[in-house]
């Protein structure tokens, strides 16, 4: 097993809004790409974010083999019980991920 942090390029996560946030996962190859958008299963990285699969809107951009996922943050951005102002820690949960 691997994390997935060091199998791609780079992962990185931001505001996708006050109400979302978007990660992405750049894979730097083609083959690596098919390969984890058969690897990256859908419910289980809902669960890593603690989402309803449904909720988790997922997007497999092969002219730029990159992964996006988008999904509703905890609280709105700002709100007094919000500890990630710009959606960035959202990230290290995915690059640690075993895969």
């Amino acid at each position: 097993m691997a994390e997935l942090g060091t199998l791609v390029t780079k992962i990185r996560s931001k505001n996708a809004g006050p109400f979302w946030v978007t990660v992405d996962v750049f894979c730097g190859s083609a083959a690596r790409f098919a390969e984890l958008c058969q690897t990256l299963d859908t419910p289980r990285l809902a669960t890593l974010y603690g989402v309803a699969p449904e909720r988790l809107k997922r997007f497999e951009i092969a002219d730029l083999n990159v992964i996006k996922l988008s999904f509703p943050r905890p609280v709105v951005q700002g709100a007094p019980e919000d500890r990630d102002q710009h959606g960035a820690q959202y990230a290290v949960l995915l690059q640690e991920l075993d895969i």
